[in-house]
Order: C-alpha cells, then sequence, then structure tokens
C-alpha cells in the first residue's frame, strides 16, 4: 500500500462534493500534469490510502481520508470538445490522461497547511515544499503515521 497527498481547490470540488456523491465515490479526473498523471496511472493502486486537501483557498490543507477504489483508466473529459480538459491530441486508441475512482474514507477536521509547517517531522513533506505545484505527491509511510497521530489529537 502506497500513501498520498490529493489536491483539489474547494471552488471547483471539494471534500463536501464528495460526501454529496452516491456512494461517496468519484473519479480523479482533470490532471493535465504528466508527472501527477504518472502518479495515478504507474503508481497508485487500489487500497492505496490519500490525504484529500484543499488547495488554493483561503484556508489550504488536510480535510479527509480517501480510497483508491479502481484503478488507472482513461480520462473521459479528454475526449468532449466541451469540457475544459479536452485534449485535441488525444484518442480513445491512444489516450494521454488517466485518473483513478476514488471513495471518501473519512471527514476530518481541517489541518492547515500552517499547522502540518510547525512539524520538524514533515519538513521534507511534498506538499510543504516551496514551488511545490502537483496536485498529486507520494508521503512517506513515516509522514502518514504522524498526521494521523495529528488528526487523532
Amino acid at each position: 500500500m502506497r500513501y498520498w497527498l490529493m489536491k483539489s481547490e474547494p471552488s471547483k470540488f471539494s471534500l463536501d462534493n464528495l460526501l454529496a456523491l452516491p456512494g461517496q465515490t468519484t473519479a480523479w479526473d482533470g490532471v493535465r500534469n504528466y508527472q501527477a498523471r504518472n502518479f495515478m496511472w504507474k503508481q497508485m493502486h487500489v487500497g492505496d490510502l490519500a490525504f484529500f486537501y484543499h488547495s488554493c483557498c483561503a484556508q489550504p490543507g488536510i480535510a479527509g481520508i480517501v480510497e483508491v477504489t479502481r484503478s488507472a483508466y482513461p480520462d473521459v473529459t479528454q475526449f468532449d470538445p466541451e469540457s475544459r480538459f479536452y485534449d485535441a491530441k488525444a484518442s480513445r486508441d491512444n489516450p494521454r490522461w488517466f485518473n483513478v475512482e476514488i471513495t471518501l474514507k473519512e471527514k476530518t477536521r481541517l489541518l492547515t497547511i500552517k499547522e502540518l509547517r510547525q512539524y520538524s517531522e514533515l519538513a521534507r513533506m511534498r506538499v510543504l515544499q516551496t514551488g511545490n505545484r502537483l496536485s498529486i505527491t507520494p508521503v512517506d509511510p513515516d509522514e502518514w503515521k504522524f498526521i494521523l497521530k495529528i488528526l487523532q489529537a
């Protein structure tokens, strides 16, 4: 099992939006960064866990925990000319973009980036690195365990 952090802008899709969906499950679509895509396509597996992170908002931070419940498959938004994620270079025979499906495990208290930065144990965490803008990043198992302890305190 691997651990991840998956960012979403709450003005576009929040943890509460996920809570409202049937089965509290959604495709993590619209990713248009090759490194983030490759994490989903080649490294994420059913059963992996991820922190659901609200970004680009007044209080960025971890809002919940999700589980990968379906392995990577072609992101259908790349084929839809009406979608803002349309990619004219993609075809059904040769897709360029993939997504996984996630299911909510737990809504947590908001653990803000400001609070995360207070812990030296998390200093190497990718989301805390200057210039990191990836929407999906791996989380070290020790960082995962440490954050769970913070959330349970």
